[in-house]
């Protein structure tokens, strides 16, 4: 497995494989969606621009000749600790293992290059197979909460008013040479 740094020129199409595992009809081909909770964009174009100008943050792809089929991001948070977040494999190859070979490959992109030994995470408190699906993985739910922005479109439409996240964490082995080649 290859995960590649996105560039600018990945952005259209980065955008629309995110939105596509995310929201919408398209979503509920995969099974880890969040189109039953919310409507309207998962992220727009400005904010993964904003996430490639920033150099605490990775947005790694997953390619396959020139198709994107998975991408995560990364952030650096300083004191060994990383942020997981916008996990994403297209949702017509979802259930076939690639999450899990870009979550283990993101591990060791953090360990390696942030030389971080936790890794953090929010998901939507409503998701409870997703959040089973990490917790299989080795994550734990810290008992922390955060609020949802509920009241920001940049981050969707509520179909509910009960949405928070969980806050997951993961201990990571020592700092060790990635398995992943990220660059």
């Amino acid at each position: 497995m290859h995960l590649d740094p996105a560039s600018r020129d990945d952005l259209p199409a980065l955008h629309a494989l995110i939105e596509s595992a995310y929201r919408g009809d398209s979503a509920r081909r995969g099974w880890s969606h969040e189109a039953d909770l919310l409507d309207g964009q998962r992220t727009d174009l400005a904010a993964l621009d904003a996430m490639l100008a920033d150099p605490a943050q990775h947005l790694l792809v997953f390619r396959d000749g020139d198709r994107l089929r998975a991408c995560v991001a990364l952030t650096d948070k300083d004191a060994g600790l990383a942020y997981l977040g916008m996990l994403t494999v297209d949702p017509r190859e979802q259930g076939a293992g690639l999450g899990k070979l870009i979550l283990a490959a993101a591990e060791d992109h953090v360990a390696d290059r942030f030389a971080a030994h936790r890794i953090e995470m929010t998901v939507i408190a409503q998701r409870g197979e997703l959040i089973a699906w990490y917790e299989r993985r080795g994550y734990a739910q810290t008992g922390e909460r955060r609020p949802f922005p509920a009241h920001d479109p940049r981050f969707g439409r509520p179909k509910r008013d009960d949405l928070d996240f969980v806050v997951l964490e993961k201990r990571l082995a020592q700092a060790a040479k990635s398995k992943v080649d990220p660059t």
